[in-house]
């Protein structure tokens, strides 16, 4: 007779955790949407270049994604606990310092404070609900990450409700979830991770990333950190070399070959997702400009179809299978970004709709899919899988992005104008090789004649960049295909079972039967 007062108290400490977890996502959102809305506000006001702007913007992303991976590495000793205190004081310190910014320098430490709070929140949230619905994992992950598209919509709102008041009061919005979510988890206990629980050691958990994921994921954090402190290739291959060798002399473990998988797949998945939200407004500015409608909603109308479906994850993955709701998205978003390359007037509504119906599912799902088959691999494996897809875009996905507009603009001016051509294109180099660009100098000295050229067909190349990016999701659909493939040759997708004890041999799946 105790024992249904128990689950009943066990089923509602874990309802707690998750919408706390989920407030705690909000925030982080909430603090990305206020500081994009207001950078023209504060550059401004401390007189800064737009480069500068750029800079502060990306200390909003980078030490997000790369915090993510280290607590993967440390967050089951520190506790979840610790973990939720250390990113309630970052959230909490960023945006004090930020609303007593009066220069470059401390709004660059705001802000880089509150990336790092934000990439702690999501190294816990992940694995504590991932823990708490053991059962369940693809339904309530997706519900969780309900919360960024959430936030984004919500706080950009508010943000555009409060109008022209002074942007440290859109700033101060971040603190009204971060109260919120303080209220709510302070007082909780947190579980430890189901591999903790299980007695799998720290070195087992290691081994399921293995010596290649560890060079994924150290390649990009240590890519990003040399883009952003100078350092030259030798240096970023030698650091690279040897974290990579440490971490292969301690484990002696190359990596579950479905991980190497899933961790490379998220380089086009995160592309395909967050990639095309960074451009998607400038791709569309055109188009929705002659409607008389700001570009914007293009992003806020997907991010409100993926809060509202990402609710109803549970039962669609039910019938289909994590890996066929992948699939299934898979083929949809890129429908939606051919259908986006050519959309005119009220088409970019339907087709803006099977992009964002296509984007919903795919990070959570990810998430689901390796907390699935590697329980053994605690936060950590969860953790590298996040940050990987988050360095990837601002390493290689939206690079990449700009580079195929470039050569789109470089192709068609040649084809249209080509002595137009030979005179504003400059040659430059980027990771993907010799290309080049319009030289805006060269541009803004043309008859108006030569630069509404110039601007119709960088609105054409644009749009050809979605049909480029779309050959990313069908990229995607061949390896969950192909993974769904093997699933059913071994009777079916089913999570992996947790057991301690001696570690699965490398290159042999967990979650089939033999």
């Amino acid at each position: 007779m105790t024992h249904a007062p128990v689950a009943a108290q066990a089923a509602e400490q874990n309802t707690r955790l998750f919408w706390g977890c989920f407030i705690a996502l909000v925030a982080t959102s909430f603090g990305f949407i206020a500081r994009v809305l207001t950078a023209g506000e504060w550059g401004a006001e401390f007189n800064l270049s737009a480069t500068q702007v750029g800079e502060i913007l990306g200390a909003g992303l980078w030490p997000f994604a790369i915090s993510i991976v280290l607590f993967g590495l440390i967050i089951d000793h520190i506790g979840y606990k610790t973990a939720m205190w250390i990113g309630l004081a970052c959230h909490t310190l960023s945006t004090i310092v930020i609303l007593l910014a009066q220069d470059y320098s401390m709004m660059y430490l705001g802000t880089f404070l509150l990336a790092l709070g934000s990439g702690t929140v999501e190294a816990y949230i992940n694995p504590v609900v991932a823990t708490v619905y053991t059962k369940d994992k693809t339904k309530w992950l997706n519900i969780l990450h309900a919360g960024w598209p959430g936030g984004l919509a919500l706080g950009g709102i508010l943000a555009i409700g409060l109008g022209d008041v002074y942007w440290k009061w859109k700033i101060g919005l971040i603190m009204l979830p971060t109260v919120i979510y303080a209220v709510m988890l302070v007082r909780e206990e947190f579980p430890v991770h189901e591999r903790v629980a299980a007695g799998v050691s720290y070195r087992d958990m290691l081994r399921e990333a293995g010596a290649l994921g560890m060079l994924i994921a150290s390649a990009m954090v240590i890519t990003q950190v040399g883009q952003i402190f100078g350092f030259s290739g030798a240096v970023e291959i030698l650091l690279i070399a040897l974290v990579t060798g440490i971490y292969a002399a301690y484990t002696r473990s190359l990596g579950r070959p479905m991980f190497i998988l899933l961790l490379l797949i998220m380089i086009p998945l995160a592309t395909t997702e967050l990639g095309v939200d960074s451009w998607i407004t400038t791709f569309m500015s055109g188009e929705m400009t002659r409607m008389g409608i700001n570009a914007g909603w293009v992003l806020v109308y997907t991010s409100v179809i993926m809060t509202v479906l990402r609710f109803f994850a549970g039962p669609i993955a039910h019938k289909l299978s994590p890996l066929g709701l992948l699939a299934a998205c898979s083929a949809i978003a890129a429908l939606g970004l051919f259908a986006l390359s050519s959309a005119t007037g009220a088409m970019i509504l339907l087709a803006a709709t099977l992009y964002g119906i296509g984007k919903t599912f795919f990070w959570a799902t990810s998430l689901a899919v390796v907390a699935d088959q590697f329980p053994r691999g605690g936060a950590l494996t969860m953790n590298v899988v996040s940050g990987v897809g988050m360095l990837a875009v601002g390493i290689i996905g939206a690079p990449f992005m700009g580079n195929v507009q470039d050569r789109n603009v470089d192709a068609n001016l040649l084809a249209r104008a080509p002595a137009l051509h030979a005179e504003v294109m400059v040659q430059k180099r980027s990771i993907f090789g010799d290309y080049q660009s319009v030289d805006p100098e060269r541009a803004a000295t043309l008859p108006p004649a030569d630069q509404q050229l110039i601007a119709e067909v960088t609105e054409q190349s644009q749009k050809q960049a979605l049909r480029t990016i779309a050959i990313l999701p069908l990229i995607m659909l061949a390896c969950y295909l192909g993974l769904i493939a093997y699933f059913r040759s071994k009777g079916g997708y089913r999570p992996a079972e947790l057991t301690a004890g001696a570690p699965t041999a490398a290159g042999q799946e967990a979650g089939v039967p033999a």
